[in-house]
């Protein structure tokens, strides 16, 4: 093992331990109109990986103002960070448009919150997986 190795593997043990949150990570299908009911019926979700993860607020994130149908929306960013080592099932790629919703954390306020992926960062040299993600409420 060359020394780099060693640094890396020590610094994704470093980031590993700073992972307090537990997220779950999905794609979820196109929702359907069921004409007898007359309900919107949502798209099936698809888990692709569900465990420990550090969710951050970006610092010089703005809080956009966007507009969805009648709705004003502020676009927060965060940066979800997974354990370096992750695959997703199948070769699966992370895509835009997919979610992460965090199901527990040491901060209450944001179990539940649920953020929309805007893109993902691969590196060798990486200490986690960071995938660009933004609260659209």
């Amino acid at each position: 093992m060359s020394q780099l190795d060693t640094v890396l593997a020590a610094g994704r043990r470093a980031a590993e331990a700073r992972m307090r949150d537990t997220v779950r990570l999905y794609s979820q299908g196109a929702d359907s109109f069921d004409r007898t009911t007359g309900n919107t019926v949502p798209g099936v979700q698809t888990t692709l990986y569900a465990g420990k993860a550090r969710v951050k607020a970006i610092a010089q994130s703005t809080g956009e103002e966007a507009e969805a149908g009648e709705r004003e929306l502020v676009l927060r960013e965060y940066e979800v960070q997974l354990p370096w080592a992750t695959s997703l099932p199948g070769g699966t790629r992370v895509l835009p448009g997919m979610r992460v919703e965090v199901t527990a954390s040491p901060d209450a306020r944001m179990v539940g919150l649920v953020l929309w992926v805007t893109g993902a960062a691969f590196s060798d040299q990486a200490t986690a997986w960071r995938i660009r993600t933004e609260d659209r409420s």
